[in-house]
């Protein structure tokens, strides 16, 4: 994805950030494009048609949150926020309001470019046909027979587990919040059931992991939820 036709929109006010993500974006081989508010970025997005946003939340016009908002009202363009805002509960609400990722400052820039292709790869595969299979290293799972291997061998998973490791494998590398879980998984009446999703997830460490205790695929973002880790970032 890092081709010089991949345009990312910086919606960022910090002037010494932006510079330091020009360089960086620009290095990987990334167009470059920058607003210093709210209100101009969502513009930038609907003129230039970028191929990614990086969101500050943080914004002199507006809150990052109000953006994503917005923008989600008319657009599918994956966002990675980038912010100062490190409460669990301002990670949830922006991956809620359809943040992609969110990473706190400070940061590197190798794991921003990491997030970044991850987010690319998720739109440009959303965008075409559903692949029949997932692969991730040693972890397989079948979408047309329903079966999920581990080196090969056939694990069995409940009819919810394997929702469950579905839904993640659809957004591979996307951090994926507990309501989203619990809604896709469970429905709208236990949002608020951390519970099932707690000992689902536990369960399927054990099925699927080499290490439960150090899991290798099934990451826990702490207070937030979960991501299923693709081996190639």
């Amino acid at each position: 994805m890092t081709t010089k036709e991949t345009f990312i929109l910086v919606v960022e006010d910090d002037q010494q950030i932006r510079r330091f993500l020009k360089v960086g974006l620009e290095n990987a081989g990334f167009h470059y494009l920058e607003a210093l508010q709210g209100k101009d970025g969502l513009s930038e997005v609907a003129t230039r048609n970028p191929d990614l946003v990086i969101l500050d939340l943080g914004l002199p016009d507006m809150d990052g949150l109000d953006f994503l908002r917005d923008l989600r009202q008319w657009s599918r363009i994956p966002v990675v926020v980038l912010t100062a805002r490190d409460r669990e509960q301002d990670k949830i609400q922006a991956l809620d309001q359809g943040a992609d990722d969110y990473l706190t400052k400070p940061f590197g820039i190798g794991e921003l470019l990491a997030r970044v292709r991850v987010a690319l790869r998720h739109a440009q595969k959303t965008e075409g046909e559903e692949e029949p299979v997932f692969e991730n290293g040693q972890l397989k799972i079948d979408y047309v027979k329903r079966l999920v291997f581990v080196k090969d061998r056939e694990v069995h998973l409940t009819p919810t587990e394997y929702k469950l490791l579905g839904f993640l494998a659809k957004n591979a590398g996307k951090v994926i919040t507990q309501r989203q879980l619990l809604n896709e998984v469970w429905g709208a009446a236990y949002v608020e059931q951390g519970n099932y999703l707690r000992v689902h997830m536990h369960q399927l460490r054990h099925k699927l992991e080499p290490n439960p205790a150090r899991p290798r695929w099934l990451i826990n973002e702490p207070g937030v939820g979960y991501r299923l880790k693709l081996e190639s970032d």
